[in-house]
């Protein structure tokens, strides 16, 4: 159905070896918004180095969107990305501990969702189920002849708790993955968890849902030479060097423009801490999300925005009078 190297890129390095050239400052949205040099990976490397712990930079570890951006600009290949997750799990947070825990075990608690009748399955995530017209859309075009089975357990807690660095209880975990086991191909809307999917189910065909689209010939005949086509930046560099010559074939034959800087890095269109993803914070006020967005369509000329990830909607219709549009809505006449 779709296909996906193997990554056997060896471990990365951890912030030890940061040398502080701050090329990660680049392409990092919180410093874009903050200019505060505190709350980068650059500022938590080298607190780490002289010292500190995760209680004395709270405020930069729960910051951090998880983007993952800084880790192809990183000339060390720090695992910055893992540095960042170590720090949360460091850290004392019993009300986020509590709530999570408390809504794995729940989850954990349900009968035992069933094997899909195919060797295939989607892991929409919880923004995508809102949109049901889109959730069928997606799986209809994934499905080929038939339709793509959905995930009963899609894992969104589990996602969630990968975020804030909460232990994932073993009967809940196993509850999640044992459905999956043994299946051939495996479509994951959510970045984050998709790198970790592919450390727990080695042997299954694990891509993003913004690849498994934008593979689909339906999908590329629809896209044109003045569509901006934004990529969900946690799956692509999750898998940065075979991705970049995925989006860059994918350029080529369309034509259209993407959201990669100089150094082929996906901008974020909307960046989320950890608070506001744990919903004990507002969402990114409007400012925020218009710098990203603004940033992305500085000095392009462009008639449509086609996005990968669902959540990146609403940042650029605040700033923006082209129609956004989600990739699988491509294959519909009525927007191509």
């Amino acid at each position: 159905m779709f296909g996906l190297a193997k990554n056997t890129s060896p471990p990365r390095r951890d912030y030890a070896s940061c040398s502080g050239c701050g090329l990660c400052l680049l392409v990092c949205p919180v410093w874009r918004r903050s200019r505060d040099i505190g709350l980068t990976p650059l500022g938590r490397a080298k607190a780490l180095q002289h010292g500190a712990v995760a209680a004395d930079i709270a405020a930069s570890i729960q910051s951090c969107t998880l983007c993952a951006a800084c880790e192809p600009a990183c000339p060390e290949d720090i695992g910055l990305v893992a540095m960042t997750l170590d720090l949360r799990r460091e850290l004392n947070q019993p009300a986020t501990v509590q709530s999570l825990r408390a809504r794995m075990e729940e989850q954990a608690a349900r009968p035992l969702a069933p094997r899909p009748a195919s060797s295939a399955v989607l892991l929409p995530g919880q923004v995508l189920r809102e949109r049901p017209a889109t959730l069928a859309r997606v799986a209809a075009l994934l499905g080929g002849a038939g339709t793509m089975p959905i995930a009963d357990d899609d894992g969104s807690d589990i996602a969630l708790a990968l975020e804030a660095g909460v232990e994932i209880p073993a009967q809940r975990l196993e509850r999640f993955l044992q459905p999956l086991r043994g299946l051939k191909n495996i479509a994951v809307a959510d970045g984050l968890l998709l790198r970790q999917l592919r450390q727990w189910l080695p042997r299954s065909k694990i891509v993003s849902l913004g690849e498994a689209l934008s593979c689909l010939p339906a999908v590329r005949r629809a896209l044109r030479a003045d569509d901006l086509y934004v990529i969900e930046p946690r799956a692509y560099h999750a898998d940065y060097q075979r991705l970049v010559r995925h989006y860059d074939t994918l350029c080529s034959a369309t034509g259209c423009i993407v959201n990669l800087d100089l150094q082929r890095i996906a901008i974020p269109a909307a960046a989320r801490s950890l608070p506001q993803r744990l919903g004990l914070e507002a969402a990114v006020g409007t400012m925020d999300d218009s710098v990203q967005a603004r940033w992305i369509l500085q000095g392009r000329k462009i008639t449509r925005i086609v996005v990968e990830n669902i959540e990146d909607v609403a940042a650029f219709e605040q700033v923006n009078y082209c129609p956004v549009v989600h990739l699988a809505d491509l294959a519909d006449d009525r927007t191509s």
